[in-house]
């Protein structure tokens, strides 16, 4: 089950393009839903809440952009023959993983190399 056949290609594109799809939908609402609030707080805290909760909104709605990217790549490496390989060892991604995070680009051990590479402390050699 670790292989990727054409029913794989066609499953994990229907579901980035079903996820690609909400995302976009759920960018749309909630700018639609910042520019419609043509509301003054009179109350100084009501207006803090509000500024914090659109702050908290964008910056949801930012990662959520950045993930319409990595989507939008994954398409373009099923379209070219590579998704499903690992950008760093060439090795195949196992369909588990693929199925877990359909934009990822590296397999397992590559993915906790990367993260023990950004977490350990720069000492002088």
């Amino acid at each position: 089950m670790g292989e990727l056949n054409k029913e794989h290609l066609i499953m994990f594109e229907r579901q980035l393009e079903h996820q690609k799809q909400q995302l976009q939908e759920e960018v749309g609402r909630t700018l639609h839903e910042m520019t419609d609030k043509d509301e003054s707080y009179a109350d100084p805290g009501d207006r803090a809440a509000w500024e914090s909760e659109s702050g908290r909104d964008l910056r949801i709605r930012d990662r959520e952009r950045k993930l319409i990217g990595k989507i939008d790549d994954a398409l373009a490496r099923i379209s070219d023959g590579t998704f499903g390989e690992c950008e760093e060892c060439g090795e195949m991604i196992p369909v588990g993983r693929l199925r877990a995070r359909a934009v990822t680009t590296l397999c397992i051990g590559c993915k906790e190399s990367q993260e023990l590479k950004e977490n350990k402390p720069n000492h002088p050699a």
